[in-house]
């Protein structure tokens, strides 16, 4: 059996942690057998040669810049086959000047809604909020959520704009508070997978840091999305 190859790509905004974060998970790929390299640029998605070969991007860049001819190089691999993975902005916070970007990851993070403003310190915990984050009926039965039961979080809870070509594992929904705009609960996607081209795509929303990466079926959600993310025998 031919060994399967994870390119990890971090860096970006240092809040989230992304040294930190992606060696949480370093352990579980190279368990399961994966050759792993790791990225401190987006420069290697420009390389043809690498992504070719590359099974898996575990991706956890927040914010940040790409060039047209590395998000260009990205989609290619995906859509021949390279599967693509991250969480919380490492992966939806990713880019936002490149639209082309967004349109391989199907959405976008807009906001984490915070707490009252009499309650906020200035710190990152004011946008910390209590929230579900609840299984839809196709996240039951999918591979990466099955088995799983909806849980609570303290975390930040994002507010995600996407398209109609996700498949929605989970959603967690913004209820409407006194000191928001809004007029109704609006209810987000918190995990989805995509198919772009031979490839599949996988995003989990909660991960802001490592404690919350730690927490167990958010976890278990990575470690699944990465398997199930990795290119297929028919996209070889």
């Amino acid at each position: 059996m031919t060994q399967k190859r994870a390119l990890v790509v971090r860096g970006g905004w240092e809040g989230h942690q992304p040294v930190q974060a992606t060696e949480l998970f370093l352990p579980f790929l190279r368990d399961h057998g994966y050759l792993v390299r790791v990225e401190e640029s987006t420069d290697v998605y420009a390389d043809a040669a690498v992504m070719s070969g590359t099974d898996l991007v575990v991706q956890c860049v927040t914010m940040s810049q790409i060039t047209s001819e590395q998000v260009a190089g990205l989609s290619a691999a995906v859509a021949a086959g390279t599967g693509l993975t991250g969480w919380h902005g490492g992966i939806a916070d990713s880019f936002r000047a490149s639209s082309d970007y967004l349109h391989l990851v199907g959405g976008q993070f807009a906001s984490h809604p915070g707490k009252e403003p009499c309650e906020r310190k200035g710190e990152a915990a004011d946008n910390f909020l209590p929230h579900t984050v609840a299984f839809t009926a196709a996240g039951r039965d999918h591979p990466v959520t099955a088995g799983l039961e909806d849980f609570a979080l303290d975390t930040e809870q994002y507010w995600v704009l996407h398209d109609d070509l996700i498949d929605v594992l989970a959603t967690t929904t913004h209820p409407v508070r006194p000191w928001q705009p809004w007029h109704r609960p609006v209810t987000s996607p918190a995990v989805w997978t995509r198919r772009w081209g031979a490839g599949r795509i996988v995003v989990t929303t909660p991960g802001h840091s490592v404690d919350v990466l730690e927490h167990p079926p958010v976890r278990t959600i990575v470690e699944r999305g990465m398997l199930w993310a990795t290119r297929t025998a028919s996209a070889s």
